[in-house]
């Protein structure tokens, strides 16, 4: 099989990849109660690919990420009260304001180590965030931005309290970067950014523009931050400085910690099991929920995914086993 059919193959769904969308759309009425965690799930997830895109596809580690989430969120959130609340037109702003502020930051990721990366992408997740806290007559500074109101989806749906429309949108955005990232990674594009990850040197050997390359994926992550960020700000109608706060970008990285890097559902799923996590340890120890989440994850990294995981593992190869044995 030669490359581009391999990528081609890869691309293609599984069985149950689609049951677990119709599941996932299904959860804001089958689960009424819940339609606010769902929608809280899905845009950590969107963030979460956003961070995988350049952390597992490409190699570049960021503890900054939350720049673009929070230029997105308020990007979303002055225009909605300020010029139009239409949320569709308010994402694509959103989307487009963050895509060229990654363009212009991407500049400062292509030379340096791993722990200089670190510093300049906090660095300028802190110059944005003293920025929204001294521009109080724009960004309302420590109070947030307040009055925000988002006119209906598609002009027929409400966000109301209930949740359903924004658990609903916000699902809907996370399956179309889903898509859109699963044909850009399953691509030559893709395979390039991997081959960077890998070993950068051997990358400019064989002659890949690594520079272009890193500036691409740092400027696409940031647009898809960006529309995490303006889904969260259209959905609670609110816009606050947490957004741009050290300890959303940190989460992130924990979140792909536990759903595993350089796997799309592994956003998913490390989105899935840490909102469910936070949202369940704080209802049982509101003061002492960080513990046991923190110790959650000490036990993953010691034990390991693949040892938690060995079950399964061992099951699944085991139907694999047996159904060869029956082509045989």
């Amino acid at each position: 099989m030669n490359p581009q059919r391999s990528l081609l193959a890869a691309s293609r769904w599984r069985w149950w990849e689609p049951l677990l969308w119709i599941a996932a759309f299904a959860a804001p009425f089958v689960l009424p109660r819940h339609a606010a965690i769902v929608n809280e799930i899905a845009i950590t997830a969107l963030f979460a690919l956003s961070l995988d895109l350049i952390l597992g596809f490409t190699g570049i580690v960021s503890l900054g990420h939350a720049a673009f989430f929070g230029f997105g969120a308020y990007a979303a959130a002055l225009l909605a009260k300020h010029f139009i609340g239409d949320p569709l037109v308010g994402l694509a702003v959103a989307v487009a304001g963050s895509t060229v502020l990654g363009a212009i930051f991407s500049l400062t990721i292509q030379r340096g180590t791993d722990l200089t990366r670190l510093m300049v992408t906090l660095g300028a997740a802190l110059i944005l965030l003293e920025l929204a806290n001294k521009l109080d007559w724009l960004t309302g500074g420590a109070d947030g931005l307040q009055g925000v109101t988002i006119a209906p989806l598609l002009g027929r749906f409400e966000f109301d309290l209930a949740g359903k429309t924004a658990a609903c949108y916000s699902l809907a955005v996370l399956l179309v970067a889903f898509l859109l990232l699963r044909r850009l990674v399953r691509s030559p594009f893709g395979a390039t950014l991997m081959a960077i990850r890998d070993n950068r040197l051997r990358a400019m050997a064989i002659g890949i523009p690594v520079a272009s390359r890193l500036s691409a994926a740092y400027t696409i992550a940031a647009g898809l931050a960006g529309a995490a960020g303006a889904l969260l700000a259209q959905t609670t109608g609110f816009a606050s400085l947490d957004v741009f706060a050290f300890d959303r970008s940190a989460d992130t990285l924990l979140i792909l910690v536990v759903g595993g890097t350089g796997w799309l559902y592994g956003g998913v799923l490390g989105a899935v099991v840490f909102k469910l996590l936070q949202d369940l340890l704080s209802s049982i120890t509101p003061q002492y929920w960080t513990f046991w989440l923190g110790l959650f994850l000490v036990v993953l990294v010691l034990v390991g995914r693949d040892r938690l995981l060995k079950p399964w593992t061992w099951v699944k190869g085991k139907k694999s086993a047996t159904s060869g044995r029956s082509h045989a």
